[in-house]
């Protein structure tokens, strides 16, 4: 598991800055219907971005992540996973993810992040112009992945997503499909993270380059896994390297800049 259950992203709320959030059910081209959760900013700036979470699904820390993205200007829709096997009601803290992670396949993630992109395309007399993907440990995997399915991304992010070896739910190798991948990637790591060790992040970003794929790649020295977190506080500054590199992308790749 990333985080802990009370654990919460590390960025301070900015007043003002968040239109409105809600609930949603999204539904996919497979049939099935998923929680999300939508944040839009008071100030659009033609960016929005889907969140896609660790092995828990949607969890508060992601319904929070998507106001603090819409606090500085981006929409932002977090995704469950769960649909299929749990449903699409509320969970307690202590519900067992892991069963429903087993039953995860690829074909259904895909489904899944292609509803999440379609309604920040889709919704709100069509907000968005420049569209991205941020996800966390089996999340950031997945967001690399999403650069290869051909949903016409301005970038894909991933934090701690394991670029190279086996995945779960049959995800691909991000490193083995650098040539399909068509968008271009931010990728954040933990140099203390024995899950993905240097030569793991050094295979990708050989891939990636070797494949011309517009990317950036950097490792918190000393960070471990999950360390963007609210409650690690020895690693605050990376912290906000890593919220500062990510806006930095999006800013970058937006036809109107985000502010804040």
């Amino acid at each position: 598991m990333c985080f802990d259950l009370d654990s919460r992203p590390p960025i301070a709320p900015i007043a003002g800055g968040a239109l409105d959030s809600s609930e949603l059910v999204l539904d996919a081209a497979d049939g099935n219907r998923l929680r999300a959760f939508r944040a839009r900013a008071t100030t659009p700036t033609g960016a929005g971005i889907v969140i896609l979470p660790d092995v828990r699904g949607l969890h508060p820390y992601y319904e929070e992540l998507a106001l603090r993205f819409a606090e500085t200007g981006v929409d932002a829709v977090a995704i469950d996973y769960f649909g299929r096997t749990a449903g699409i009601g509320g969970r307690e803290d202590g519900f067992a993810f892991m069963p429903h992670v087993d039953q995860l396949t690829w074909g259904g993630l895909q489904a899944d992040v292609r509803a999440g992109a379609e309604h920040l395309r889709m919704a709100d007399e069509r907000r968005v112009d420049a569209l991205f993907t941020i996800g966390f440990c089996m999340g950031g995997r997945l967001a690399f992945l999403t650069a290869t399915l051909g949903l016409g991304l301005a970038g894909s992010i991933g934090l701690y997503g394991n670029p190279v070896g086996p995945g779960r739910a049959g995800m691909p190798v991000p490193a083995d499909l650098a040539l399909e991948m068509t968008n271009p990637i931010l990728g954040l790591f933990g140099g203390a993270d024995p899950g993905i060790p240097p030569e793991s992040i050094a295979a990708f970003d050989e891939a990636v380059t070797k494949a011309g794929v517009d990317h950036r790649i950097v490792t918190y020295d000393g960070a471990p896994h999950s360390f963007f977190d609210r409650k690690t506080e020895e690693f605050a500054d990376v912290s906000r390297q890593a919220w500062d590199e990510t806006l930095t992308f999006v800013r970058g790749r937006t036809p109107n800049p985000v502010t804040g």
